[in-house]
């Protein structure tokens, strides 16, 4: 018996240390320069350039800390959740979770220090990437090439849109890493990054007459609010939208339209926010998913939001993997709760920045 506990430990061990060994792009974007140089990090910047897709662009969250296999694995089934496998992913590259444009920001340094032609050729292969992706409509997908399926979608979660923008606009600005870059290619990405504005503005959704705020992600074609994942329904969404907000209020120098699409965001939020509520997490190992959440009074706590509002009543939503809408979190199923946010606090961080965004543009 006590042979066989001490193998399980120790297969268990080896588990634990492979997964702490995992390294996504994330953590390698704010590297400073002389790591570049380091052996780990001219391994790992050579990684990312093989994890690359033919056509440009690179997949979801894999493991920089090894080059890319031959054959990719599929994603692990979790409990109660089926798993993704096929065209889904892996014959298509990403803007989710930070996927593709955190890359550029890596190679682009990358190329400033060290100046290897490998790094800014697949720097070019990815910007020319993020150029094809773009619609005509100014709006990207969360993935392409385009499938079928909610990833064609103009995707605001996950701030998969916003971040190509900031990147776009830095690249226009010549900013250190992108210096490299002809002035051909910097207007190209001003001209960009504005017909995504013009798309932001266009998305943000009327309701009862009113400008309101934007949902998770809007129809490529009609630029309605869109259906994604199966608990998302189409709504006004006010994680997403307090970062689009923040966005806006970055913008030098704002016309009329991005001042209008600001004060009515401003307003909604101010019309939806929850007072006396704190949303509260609630750590237990005997619960079947090691966590649960619920909404408590407290008189003492900031504004809330809900994650959702149905877009005709302003009255919080939520929904679970049956795609069916509920009107009480607590209808929640178990799983959705306890790895789902349905409340946040982020459009308060936009309500205290409203004044101060406000006497700057002098509205």
């Amino acid at each position: 018996m006590k042979c066989v506990y001490t193998i399980a430990l120790a297969v268990l061990l080896v588990a634990r240390t492979a997964a702490a060994q995992k390294i996504t792009p994330d953590a390698l974007v704010d590297k400073p320069d002389d790591w570049f140089t380091s052996d780990e990090g001219k391994r790992l910047v050579d990684n990312i350039v093989t994890w690359r897709n033919p056509w440009g662009g690179w997949l979801k969250q894999y493991d920089v800390s090894t080059p890319r296999p031959d054959k990719l694995p599929e994603q692990p089934e979790v409990k109660g959740i089926p798993k993704v496998s096929g065209d889904n992913w892996t014959s298509v590259s990403t803007f989710d979770n930070g996927g593709t444009f955190t890359e550029l920001r890596i190679l682009g340094r990358a190329v400033r220090v060290t100046g290897k032609p490998e790094y800014r050729a697949a720097f070019d292969k990815g910007l020319a990437f993020v150029f094809d992706a773009q619609y005509a409509n100014g709006g990207w997908p969360q993935r392409f090439p385009l499938h079928d399926d909610y990833g064609r979608f103009i995707t605001f979660n996950d701030n998969a849109m916003l971040g190509v923008l900031r990147l776009l606009n830095d690249i226009a600005a010549g900013k250190p890493d992108f210096a490299f870059l002809p002035e051909s290619t910097r207007a190209q990405a001003k001209t960009a990054a504005d017909r995504g504005v013009d798309c932001i503005l266009a998305c943000q959704i009327k309701a009862n007459g009113k400008l309101t705020a934007w949902c998770q992600q809007h129809d490529d074609a009609t630029l309605a609010p869109a259906h994604a994942r199966a608990y998302e329904l189409p709504s006004i969404c006010t994680f997403e939208s307090a970062y689009i907000v923040e966005y806006l209020m970055e913008i030098p120098n704002p016309d009329d339209r991005v001042k209008a699409a600001i004060e009515s965001a401003v307003a909604w939020f101010e019309s939806t926010k929850i007072l006396g509520k704190k949303y509260e997490r609630i750590n237990d190992p005997k619960l079947e998913y090691g966590v649960d959440r619920r909404l408590v009074d407290d008189p003492t706590a900031p504004p809330i939001w809900a994650r959702f509002y149905d877009i005709e009543t302003n009255k919080p939503m939520f929904s679970d993997r049956d795609g069916k809408k509920r009107w009480n979190f607590e209808e929640v199923g178990a799983e959705r709760r306890a790895r789902y946010s349905w409340y946040n606090t982020s459009p308060g961080r936009v309500l205290k920045a409203y004044a101060g965004w406000k006497e700057k543009v002098g509205k």
